[in-house]
């Protein structure tokens, strides 16, 4: 039985650390629809604030999963945590709404390169076939964060203002680079917990998955999946990197699921307080409290279709039938009038069709791509994709504008989710990002 400390140290420093990142980045769903007294907003303008977030998430992609590979994951986590927290906090000492806008963006560009540098250090410690579920474990941060912070965030803005909530939430961050500074090593070989045996298994069977992978996706490039092999070698490996990332079809079509499955994502998730309060007319402490049931089961969620994935070895099915899953219950919670209890019911389907595809869905790039390319393409994947977090808020609240209902933008919503669920099962090639072997007995369970 080889040891399994790697799950007990690396992921849970890891979930802790991104569930700060993902409450300063979506407080402000929470925190909205109570700023009004101070400067008022209007919808357009409230979905610009979560969205511009997106385009400061942009810069810092590529570069700090470059950064990650060539240099340390760990050392580029720690100075982008202490960064965004002070963004964070700057998020409360605004004094209007373009500083607001302003602030935003700035914590959006510090947390932009974390997503990628995590996930290169997660595929320095585990497997293949334990990829996706150490990435939904890890991922779990997601729903997690909204499970303990969406109540907390309304019950502290019953007692206090929306300022100093985001400056309080502003503040952890700091004190955990400090854990994370001693208890994240770069790889096996440099951590001390780890046992002899465990080293080993993880140095052997990574470097065997990297000798393993087709030739394409290490050297150069042929029509195994990239638009073209013709004038893509180059003798820097470094440019061939980037060039092996940008001609390959099935990371061009990785970036296109993600970018419509984030616009879905996002414009669900940043507007689903503001759903809730409409729906109950309650406290921001019930708000906050029903806006964290559906993500309990997104959680359960995560965790059972990656899982099955690993199993299966079936990623593409892993990422579509959620996504169809979540479509079905935005299109049936938007287009007939249900009571709260079942709206409510319908706003759990579409949080745990949203949410689970992720460790699915990131255990495909180290799957067909080399480390040296797939640094790259995560970056790409990530940034491009999470253009969507700018989309889908924005476009919500400019079709409320309009129309003076978020029906339309949560229809529209879902046609996006459609097309993410399409790319994913027919875009996508089984051969290349799929795996039926049997996964071995020792790393079946975390």
């Amino acid at each position: 039985m080889i040891p399994r400390k790697r799950w007990a140290y690396v992921i849970p420093v890891a979930v802790v650390m991104y569930m700060l990142a993902y409450l300063d980045r979506t407080n402000v769903a929470v925190i909205l629809p109570y700023i009004g007294d101070d400067f008022p907003l209007s919808a357009s303008a409230k979905g610009l604030a979560s969205g511009i977030f997106f385009i400061g998430y942009l810069i810092l992609q590529i570069p700090a999963a470059v950064l990650a590979v060539k240099w340390s994951a760990r050392k580029t986590v720690l100075l982008l945590m202490i960064a965004w927290a002070v963004a964070a906090v700057l998020c409360g000492l605004v004094q209007n709404e373009t500083q607001l806008h302003l602030a935003r963006l700035l914590l959006g560009l510090f947390e932009g390169g974390v997503w990628p540098a995590v996930l290169i250090l997660l595929a320095s410690w585990f497997p293949q076939a334990e990829r996706a579920r150490a990435n939904a474990l890890w991922m779990t941060c997601l729903p997690i964060s909204a499970i303990v912070m969406s109540p907390l965030s309304g019950l502290m803005l019953d007692h206090m203002s929306w300022r100093w909530v985001f400056v309080i939430q502003g503040l952890p961050p700091l004190l955990w680079a400090v854990v994370w500074w001693f208890a994240v090593a770069d790889r096996p070989a440099q951590a001390r917990w780890i046992s002899a045996e465990e080293r080993e298994y993880l140095e052997t069977t990574l470097k065997a998955e990297e000798e393993a992978k087709p030739a394409f996706a290490k050297e150069g490039c042929d029509n195994r999946g990239f638009a073209s092999g013709r004038g893509l070698r180059h003798p820097d490996p470094r440019k061939a990197g980037y060039r092996q990332a940008l001609a390959n079809r099935q990371v061009l079509l990785l970036i296109g699921v993600y970018f419509f499955w984030i616009t879905g994502f996002y414009g669900f998730s940043l507007w689903l307080p503001s759903v809730v309060k409409t729906m109950t007319g309650g406290s921001a402490t019930a708000v906050g409290f029903l806006s964290a049931v559906p993500y309990v089961l997104a959680l359960a969620g995560m965790v059972a279709c990656a899982h099955w994935s690993d199993r299966t070895g079936n990623r593409r099915l892993a990422v579509a039938v959620p996504l169809v899953v979540a479509i079905a219950g935005l299109l049936l919670g938007n287009l007939v009038h249900w009571p709260a209890a079942v709206q409510l019911v319908l706003l759990c389907v579409v949080a745990t069709g949203v949410y689970m595809p992720y460790g699915p869905f990131w255990a495909i790039p180290s799957r067909i791509l080399g480390i040296e390319v797939v640094a790259v393409a995560m970056g790409l994947i990530n940034a491009l994709g999470n253009l969507g977090g700018f989309a889908g808020p924005y476009l919500v609240g400019w079709l409320t504008d309009v129309t003076g209902s978020p029906t339309t933008g949560f229809v529209v919503l879902a046609a996006f989710l459609a097309v993410a669920a399409g790319l994913a099962f027919f875009g996508l090639k089984p051969s290349l990002v799929e795996d039926s072997a049997h996964v071995p007995a020792a790393t079946r369970h975390p």
